[in-house]
């Protein structure tokens, strides 16, 4: 699938000025040896991670005590994954460190659709954070307690975070949209003592209430000791009065003036935020991520990969539940201004993202995959009615950018521009595969693998592949690995999680492929998680909704490869004399949409007489995906009932 020539090739000038050479210089300075091109500083990288970590520390410029005798204690157990210990000895605040700038500058400029437009300073963002700390520490909040958000991506969100790191409590965050059912599956499991939410949110030009669901949730997460409602609709007060142990977070801040922000430096590995997986096998896995971990992985990213500055305009459209939303928020520590847009991304058009660009002279865009499909599928032609001149970088993530996709953006969008197509995940809060500014873009082709990561492709037999299909993997330990999974005290479910299918090494669950330029093709999950859209969500959140339902007896589901994205299909085996008719696909979809979320409705629903198992009773939704993709199946002799495959071959409601 090579092109003849790349899509954009950069200037010696913009590689002279990328952050990426001058690290480049000062580790063949630090290792003795000379880097003629990314591909040796990549291997450097891996080969002596003690050495390149140590070096990224100091090139970007992390505050916090190393905690290292000529570079000898920058990594324990570095041949044990799980069990390695990055920068054992360190200490560090993660707060402080995306709160070392001050002034007048932009630190934020938020924007809620076309309803609400505010910018935060770098002092005023210091104040609001001092504020909310103060206010935690009020109500008990000690290091290691958990602060739960379900909000928007607006300013209070990030102060919020920054005041919980700064104490040394563990964040852990949603979007507003989820279903009550969602909210539970994923808070109630870490047992928050804060939680804070907002009195509704915009959508689509609409303001959307969430009072009930508000109530609802905090009556069920006992641990809670007070609900901070965060005024965006303009009825926090109204709200917090019916909800108990509720306060609208106006008042709750009143007493407390702003003052200088305190930073607890803790161990490198000290919890800083809990993801959660997607759900494909029960309720969401709580995947916990260590403050240091997260923050060197984050502004290597940054600074080398994304070739961030100082003044930057930063921008990434996402929610506070996808972990590009931690991402995102970590360019403070890069000196970034943070661009932050709530709502839909297509609101009143499909314009409103490149006008937020034009306005705020966004130097990086960063969005999905659909985003970019939809524009163009729509005919917008943003390089004809918006002077994006000031972007330098775009960035695209959550599912596959298409080769057609690669090459409208320089048609369509941009010329000169570095597009980055990105892959990684809530697994590891950061990216395997990303871009390399240094590097030619190729049609279809992500640039290259992380420094610092020992990114390969394997076949199933656990052997090296170039240039063919099979499982991403990472061969050696890194450090924003997660610490573990909440409540799994023998680490049984981390381990199953990552490396069951090779002993020591981290499967990610990609089918990926090296191209012959040193690049990586992304072909989707070969595991059976759900990527509508370029969001992850999993099977089970679907079953836990639709099961309840009399008139179905079972449900399988799978993610359609479509249109260049995937779509959700649900299967149902209905109870005796039901049909599927328009009313039951209804009630169907109304129920995923308000027990789960809108991203969980599937696109197709089929019924069927039959559901493949396995002889140990667990339905086989890859199985049925291979089916459904006309792909051969590798594990027929583990089912119960094989012929029922069948039933899922060549269905014409699939084939539109």
């Amino acid at each position: 699938m090579a092109a003849e020539a790349p899509l954009w090739t950069p200037t010696q000038e913009q590689i002279d000025a990328a952050p990426l050479t001058a690290f480049m210089k000062a580790a063949a300075a630090k290792s003795g040896t000379s880097f003629a091109s990314y591909a040796d500083l990549h291997r450097w990288s891996v080969e002596d991670r003690k050495g390149f970590w140590s070096l990224l520390w100091d090139f970007c410029g992390i505050v916090g005590d190393k905690g290292t005798d000529a570079g000898e204690t920058v990594l324990v157990d570095g041949d044990k994954m799980p069990g390695a210990s990055f920068f054992p000895d360190a200490t560090l605040n993660f707060a402080e460190n995306l709160l070392k700038k001050t002034g007048s500058g932009d630190a934020i400029v938020f924007r809620g659709e076309d309803k609400i437009e505010r910018r935060l300073s770098w002092s005023e963002l210091h104040q609001l954070t001092s504020r909310f700390q103060q206010l935690f520490l009020s109500l008990k909040v000690k290091k290691g307690d958990r602060i739960a958000a379900m909000m928007p991506n607006m300013p209070e969100t990030v102060a919020a975070m920054l005041a919980a790191a700064s104490i040394g409590a563990v964040w852990s965050s949603c979007s507003p949209d989820f279903g009550e059912q969602g909210v539970l599956d994923r808070f109630g499991q870490i047992e928050p003592v804060i939680f804070i939410a907002p009195d509704g949110y915009w959508y689509n030009g609409k303001a959307i209430e969430v009072a009930d669901k508000i109530a609802a949730v905090a009556a069920k997460l006992e641990t809670v000791r007070k609900v901070l409602i965060v005024d965006y609709l303009g009825t926090s007060r109204d709200i917090a009065a019916i909800i108990d142990k509720a306060v609208a977070l106006e008042e709750a801040l009143l007493p407390f003036t702003a003052k200088a922000v305190t930073f607890e430096r803790l161990p490198f590995a000290h919890p800083l935020y809990i993801l959660f997986s997607s759900g494909t096998t029960g309720i969401p896995k709580c995947i916990v991520h260590s403050a240091g971990g997260t923050l060197v992985q984050h502004v290597k990213e940054h600074r080398l990969h994304a070739g961030l500055i100082e003044g930057d305009r930063f921008f990434y459209f996402t929610t506070c539940g996808w972990m590009m939303w931690n991402w995102l928020v970590s360019g403070l520590a890069s000196g970034a201004t943070l661009l932050l847009y709530d709502g839909s991304p297509f609101h009143p058009d499909g314009n409103v993202l490149f006008s937020f660009a034009d306005a705020e002279k966004m130097t990086f865009f960063g969005t999905s995959a659909k985003f970019i499909d939809s524009v163009r599928k729509a005919g917008l032609k943003p390089i004809c009615s918006h002077d994006l001149s000031s972007v330098r970088a775009i960035s695209s993530t959550g599912s596959p950018l298409s080769p057609e996709d690669f090459r409208f953006v320089y048609d369509g969008i941009k010329k000169d521009v570095h597009l980055a197509s990105v892959s990684g995940g809530t697994d590891i809060v950061s990216c395997f595969v990303l871009g390399v500014p240094t590097q030619p873009v190729w049609t279809g082709e992500i640039q290259g693998p992380g420094l610092g990561l020992a990114v390969d492709v394997w076949d199933d037999d656990g052997k090296p592949i170039r240039e063919q299909k099979g499982e991403l993997v990472c061969t050696k330990a890194f450090p924003s690995m997660p610490i573990g999974f909440w409540n799994d005290p023998e680490g049984k479910k981390y381990h199953a999680a990552y490396f069951e299918r090779f002993d020591n090494v981290w499967c990610h669950g990609d089918f990926a492929e090296w191209t012959a330029h040193g690049g990586m093709i992304i072909h989707g999950r070969s595991d059976a998680t759900l990527n509508p859209g370029g969001v992850r969500i999993g099977t089970a959140e679907i079953y836990n909704q639709v099961e309840q339902m009399p008139e179905i007896l079972e449900a399988l589901c799978i993610g359609q490869d479509f249109d260049n994205d995937v779509r959700v299909v649900l299967f149902v085996r209905l109870a005796a004399g039901v049909t599927l008719d328009e009313d039951l696909e209804k009630r169907i979809r109304s129920k995923i949409r308000s027990g789960a979320s809108p991203r969980h409705v599937p696109a197709r629903i089929v019924a069927v007489s039959d559901i493949p198992r396995t002889k140990s009773g667990k339905i086989t939704e890859l199985a049925v995906r291979d089916v459904v993709h006309g792909r051969a199946i590798k594990n027929n002799e583990a089912l119960a009932n094989p012929e029922a495959l069948e039933l899922f071959r060549n269905l014409p409601q699939l084939a539109e």
